[in-house]
């Protein structure tokens, strides 16, 4: 079992500096890696605070010179907003300054304020993922790499930076649409998924649908399929600490929302409003649905919830909202001293008994 921290870089407020933010993040990362986690993940996003990271690329290149160990993934590169030569060639730099640690997460996008900034029809993002999955494979392994599409036009060009990995670092797609999945799946690649902020029922329902994606291309999920898991989850005795992570777990969702369904709202162009929604979860329910709770507590519900998902993966939200960085930094070294060692023992004795 491989665990992750997903650092999606956000800011809450202007009580929170730029400089602040992407520093929490750069700080996080290290401690994942002395924590012992696998892999840490960046976030694409662009224009607004819901994430302050726009080129996760980039951050993978800068966490490259201050780690070792720990893998570093994108999560993801939003293709749609890249041109495919300087797409490749930057994925061939960071594998080389990283050794080879790059897990290239890729997606089509969601957020129209960023199409449109980037001159880009959100109603072709489809299309054009597509044909950036026909090019990545081909411009990641040969040395001649040339492609006209409808969308994408690549004359025979060479990239001059190769990837280490062999043959190319490990794709992860990430999409709500089975269609785009079931492609992942016939192609061999990885899939990242996620059961947002809901419980059990809903980590049930996603593991049917996961299912049913690798059963209609030919596959079986457990033995075929490296899927990773997103969730939100704490552990601390504390509840207020519990309810800081909750409420700013509910500030992403809200704000993700707003920015999905075109409803966002900002007095100066930046800022998007935290607005309320009908379809918010209470606190309560938060409680309910999510691993949080004490270290046994959050041991139990997340072992309940890989029984049901089985996935290879799970990363863990770490940096969101403003959350405070002094107890995040010791939440990542409890899941390290505690957490991930009781969970793997005990799916290594699950898998064991399985076998």
């Amino acid at each position: 079992m491989e665990f992750g921290v997903f650092i999606l870089a956000q800011q809450r407020g202007y009580h929170q500096t730029s400089q602040q933010v992407i520093n929490n993040s750069i700080e996080q990362t290290v401690a994942a890696e002395q924590a012992g986690f696998n892999t840490a993940w960046y976030a694409e996003h662009h224009f607004n605070n819901y994430s302050l990271s726009p080129s996760p690329l980039m951050m993978v290149a800068h966490m490259a010179a201050k780690t070792k160990r720990i893998r570093l993934g994108t999560a993801v590169c939003i293709l749609p907003l890249y041109h495919p030569a300087r797409f490749l060639a930057e994925v061939g730099f960071v594998d080389t300054v990283s050794d080879g640690r790059l897990e290239l997460g890729i997606g089509s996008g969601y957020q129209q304020f960023e199409f449109e900034r980037f001159g880009v029809k959100i109603e072709d993002s489809g299309a054009i993922y597509n044909e950036f999955l026909d090019i990545l494979p081909k411009g990641l392994t040969q040395k001649i790499v040339a492609y006209d599409g409808e969308h994408l036009k690549l004359p025979p060009s060479s990239i001059a930076v190769r990837c280490l990995q062999d043959p190319m670092p490990p794709l992860w797609i990430t999409s709500g649409n089975p269609v785009t999945l079931g492609r992942g799946v016939r192609e061999g690649h990885n899939l990242f998924v996620t059961a947002l902020l809901k419980g059990s029922d809903a980590v049930a329902e996603l593991r049917q649908r996961l299912d049913k994606v690798a059963g209609d291309n030919g596959k079986d999920l457990d033995r075929d399929v490296k899927f990773g898991f997103l969730r939100c989850a704490y552990a601390s005795d504390s509840k207020a600490q519990i309810d800081a992570y909750l409420d700013c777990a509910r500030f992403q969702r809200r704000i993700s929302e707003s920015l999905k369904f075109r409803r966002s709202q900002s007095d100066d162009g930046y800022m998007i409003k935290e607005v309320p929604s009908e379809t918010d979860p209470t606190m309560e329910q938060l409680r309910q649905n999510l691993p949080v709770g004490s270290v046994n507590e959050v041991i139990d519900k997340m072992l309940e919830e890989i029984s049901i998902l089985r996935p290879k993966h799970i990363a863990l939200q770490t940096q969101l909202g403003d959350f405070d960085q002094k107890t995040m930094l010791r939440q990542i070294e409890l899941w390290g001293e505690r957490i991930i060692p009781a969970i793997r023992k005990e799916v290594e004795s699950m898998n064991a008994v399985a076998a």
